[in-house]
């Protein structure tokens, strides 16, 4: 694949499996949901991850190559399967997940060509499930070591997951996004009380010198904070098709235009807004263009205007 020397360039490092729904398998998988969206949004997205030699994974990475994110840096497993995920839909369109073990990549091997490749990307995203078996998770820290700017989507899936990992990974990132839950599950798990939302985000930046944490909160937007002032956005009225992939679109369109430095009120009108986009649409990687998502916000009014800027 011919990769545009214009494009700023992000790794995504994780799992990329099979959600298996009812009605039929999607390729997903948190940081590959990422990846996806910010190829959307024009940026050379990169997977580290690893499959199964087996017709699962081939038919995983012909659909990866396909949506054109590139798949040289990403691993085939000779002993373990492509990874699963049983998905169920509840009544109120929330998703739940069976998330099968061991499985390839589980098993991510720490490659030297990695070094210069992630070294020089304008990002790095990972999250705690791939920290579930100790291969994946040394090599993860092996990464962090490397990447310049490093992104924690918490994505916290019991019973996958540590707190003291949790810990590390907080202490690593330069920033971290998380859902309302999450956050209130972070500071439980560091003996915090909750008190307010501003309270809590604060602790986090404190406890963990972390500078940047972004937080979703769905039907009542996101804020982003950025070391002593925040920023608020409202979310963009849909109609909910399915919440799959939602939060991973979400950091995807903070982040495409993040990297490229534009303004925090644009950064999160772009956010909240992908995120609505995919909302409305079933799957967490459905099929579309630039040019339609550039459409959904034109229809919604969606502008760096309806963002409320905060100084603290």
């Amino acid at each position: 694949m011919i990769q545009s020397i214009n494009k700023p360039s992000v790794f995504c490092y994780g799992e990329v499996l099979w959600d298996i729904f009812p009605e039929g398998a999607r390729a997903g998988g948190a940081p590959f949901n990422v990846a996806y969206n910010l190829m959307r949004m024009g940026v050379d997205a990169h997977m580290i991850s690893r499959i199964g030699e087996d017709k699962l994974g081939a038919d995983l990475m012909n659909q990866v190559a396909d949506w054109n994110i590139s798949t040289q840096d990403s691993q085939i497993d000779p002993n373990y399967p492509t990874g699963t995920v049983i998905a169920h839909i509840d009544e109120h369109n929330e998703a739940h997940y069976d998330i099968i073990q061991p499985v390839a990549w589980d098993f991510i091997e720490f490659r030297n060509d990695y070094i210069e490749k992630v070294g020089k990307a304008e990002a790095f995203v990972f999250g705690s499930l791939i920290t579930r078996n100790e291969v994946s998770r040394n090599t993860l820290f092996q990464l962090l070591e490397i990447a310049k700017f490093k992104v924690f989507d918490v994505n916290i899936r019991p019973p996958f997951f540590s707190v003291p990992v949790i810990k590390d990974l907080l202490a690593k990132a330069d920033l971290v996004k998380m859902n309302k839950a999450e956050l209130r599950l972070i500071l439980d798990y560091v003996g915090k009380e909750y008190v307010t939302e501003d309270d809590g985000i604060r602790f986090i930046q404190d406890t963990f010198n972390v500078k940047e944490v972004l937080v979703s909160k769905g039907s009542k937007g996101a804020v982003y904070y950025n070391g002593g002032v925040h920023f608020e956005a409202p979310a963009v009225p849909v109609t909910i098709q399915d919440t799959v992939g939602s939060g991973d679109a979400f950091l995807a369109g903070f982040l495409s235009k993040r990297i490229m430095g534009a303004n925090p009120q644009d950064i999160m009108a772009q956010a909240t807004a992908l995120g609505a986009f995919i909302t409305a649409r079933e799957g967490a990687c459905p099929s579309y263009t630039l040019a339609d998502f550039k459409s959904f916000c034109v229809q919604h009014q969606v502008a760096a205007g309806n963002v409320l800027t905060n100084n603290i």
